[in-house]
């Protein structure tokens, strides 16, 4: 049975390639970046077993949690990337659950992920080939760190089907994912400009991270090594019960989940009628409450909202002292005015209520306003007196204000114009709010370039204003540029919302037949 399942899994990788061509050329493709890595690592590791025997133990420790962390991690938040052998599909056949769990274990390595870190594994463990005994136990390490990551991934799938199955867990790790790819940049830049971060810091992170389920496999042939064999034979034990417990822990939640196979769960008890119950019952409430409901409950505005926390902290993290933390307040309210600029694209075919009921343009407009409004205008001024007060700059917090406010308000105009002139394919409800759709590359770059350049040049007077305030130390210009940044925002989005809701008189229908061409 173990046999037959690993047959599957390349019959159904096999039969796969043949579907599409560029499937092929995906593998392909694949293959190549992965044997590059793989040839690195090799080749890393080649150098590395020449160097001193504290210097190849740091070095493999921390690769090999790096690796164990990123399979068991991975599957979390890249949902669906391997479903060629799903567990669910073997509900209704009555295979002895071992096999079953050892033929899924062993058909994970089937894959550029698996070879990849199948060799990666081999090569960590030929570091030690100049001592003989810690070669044989860096093999046998390794074989077990390999198995943990495998199955250590099963478990943590397994264990989270009921949550992977949610399509609002799917939502929030789609967000969740492409965070580290934000942060974790300028906290290295940074720490590796501190004098804090030295060899010393690597060298005490790899020893706790050693003694932990992550790195202890990996730390066990250094000891060997080194002699310090009870030490070598506490991590031992560590890696065994690491990955004893994984298989326990899939094993139980792979039980649970044949019996009790994932679905998403609908909830049939009442919640109201939120927004709705809360606002006037007039056209303007109801534009307004469905737009407040999105800017909750939709990852797509969540995004916007989302992304400004860690822009803060990236920033602060970059300058901490510097005038790079005064900028969050103008960039949020950039983000969060330029927000609303696909505003009829998100509503996909649901456009058509607004275009039969008949709702005026300028209602439509000015509900979607507000509703964004709402939510970025307290955000933006939380984010400019906190940049003031954290960088020790009190006295420009008028200066902040008016030019973040003023920019959060002209773009809420331009937004208004642009949605009710362009349309262009977006993200469906439900879909990764971070993929790019077919179609959508070139409207999108020309709308985003053409909106961030008409923000910034209807902008120019309070921008002008709040820069000369902040490097003068202008008190009075600071108060300038919060009264023009205020009462010119307010006109521009004024005529914004005008010149946008008499657009979306005329283009209505034009725009929802292109809505409906591009489902």
């Amino acid at each position: 049975m173990v046999a037959h399942l690993v047959r599957l899994k390349l019959t159904l990788l096999r039969n796969g390639l043949r579907r599409s061509p560029w499937q092929v050329v995906g593998l392909v493709v694949g293959a190549v970046y992965g044997l590059g890595a793989l040839a690195l690592v090799v080749g890393s590791m080649a150098v590395l077993s020449v160097q001193e025997p504290d210097i190849r133990g740091l070095v493999v420790v921390l690769v090999g949690s790096v690796l164990v962390l990123g399979w068991w991690v991975v599957p979390l938040v890249a949902f669906g990337l391997d479903s060629t052998i799903d567990p669910a599909r073997f509900v209704t056949f009555g295979i002895p659950r071992r096999s079953l769990l050892t033929g899924l274990a062993l058909s994970g390595l089937i894959g550029i992920p698996g070879v990849l870190s199948a060799g990666s594994a081999l090569a960590m463990a030929g570091v030690w080939w100049r001592t003989p005994a810690a070669l044989v136990v860096g093999v046998v390490c390794s074989v077990i760190g390999l198995a943990t990551c495998v199955i250590g991934a099963r478990a943590t799938t397994s264990a989270a089907s009921t949550l992977v199955a949610s399509r609002r867990f799917r939502e929030v790790m789609a967000g969740v994912a492409v965070l580290p790819f934000i942060v974790v940049g300028p906290i290295l830049g940074r720490l590796s400009d501190s004098s804090a971060f030295t060899v010393r810091t690597v060298e005490q992170i790899a020893e706790v991270v050693s003694w932990t389920p992550l790195g202890a496999a990996w730390a066990v042939p250094g000891d060997v090594a080194d002699g310090q064999w009870s030490t070598a034979a506490a991590r031992f034990g560590i890696a065994v019960a690491t990955l004893l417990v994984v298989v326990v822990v899939w094993d139980r939640a792979f039980a649970h989940a044949l019996v009790n196979p994932a679905h998403e769960k609908v909830s049939t008890r009442g919640h109201g009628l939120g927004w709705f119950d809360r606002l006037p019952a007039t056209p303007l409430g109801a534009v307004t409450a469905r737009c407040l409901t999105y800017w909750a409950r939709d990852p797509r505005y969540a995004l916007a909202v989302a992304i400004v926390p860690v822009l803060a902290i990236v920033f602060y993290v970059v300058s901490p002292d510097g005038g790079l933390v005064l900028l969050i307040g103008p960039i949020a309210g950039y983000l969060m005015g330029w927000g609303i600029s696909a505003d009829v694209a998100y509503d996909g075919t649901a456009f058509w209520t607004h275009v039969a009921a008949p709702l005026h343009g300028t209602v439509d407009r000015l509900g979607r306003v507000l509703a964004a409004g709402s939510i970025a205008v307290p955000a933006v001024v939380v984010l400019s007196v906190g940049s003031a007060l954290v960088t020790g700059q009190p006295e420009v917090v008028p200066a902040l204000l008016g030019l973040s406010i003023g920019v959060l308000l002209t773009a809420l105009g331009g937004s208004s114009v642009l949605s009710a002139l362009v349309v262009y394919p977006v993200q469906l409800p439900g879909e990764n709010p971070f993929q790019t759709k077919q179609g959508a590359s070139m409207a999108t770059v020309l709308s985003q370039f053409a909106g961030w350049l008409a923000v910034m040049v209807l902008s120019l007077p309070e921008i002008v204003l709040a820069v000369l305030a902040v490097r003068g130390g202008s008190v009075a210009l600071g108060w300038a540029a919060l009264v023009v940044g205020i009462v010119l925002g307010s006109v521009l989005l004024a005529l914004g919302v005008r010149i946008g809701g008499r657009a979306l008189d005329r283009t209505g229908p034009d725009l929802l037949r292109k809505i409906v061409a591009f489902a």
